[in-house]
This record gives structure tokens, sequence and C-alpha cells, in this order.
């Protein structure tokens, strides 16, 4: 499934079906703010791979 953007405001008002479709369908949503992508909802196995990445790169 191809990544996502989405306005603030529009993130906003369906928070809850960009949740969800990241949850059952496995979507990146990228949010964005004039533009500028700003932060992203991920499915949780993302979001923990990336964390223990991140660890083990900051263990080093």
């Amino acid at each position: 499934m191809e990544p996502e953007e989405m306005s603030v405001a529009d993130a906003r008002r369906q928070f809850a079906d960009v949740l969800n479709t990241a949850a059952v369908r496995g979507r990146i949503t990228y949010i964005t703010n004039r533009g500028r992508r700003i932060a992203a909802i991920v499915p949780v196995p993302i979001a923990e791979t990336a964390e223990t990445a991140g660890q083990d790169h900051h263990a080093r």
C-alpha cells in the first residue's frame, strides 16, 4: 500500500480512519503542514522496528 500525505486539518477530521488504516491495512500516512511533512502515522510493527534500530544504533 502506498504512503499517503494529509494536511493536519484533514488528519484531525479523519483521525479514526487514519489510525484504522494504519492498523488494519498497514498504510503510512505523512501529516503535512503547509506542504511540509511534519509527522507520520505508521503501523506498530514499523514503529517498533524503527525504535529497535534506533536503540541498536545509539548503543554503539
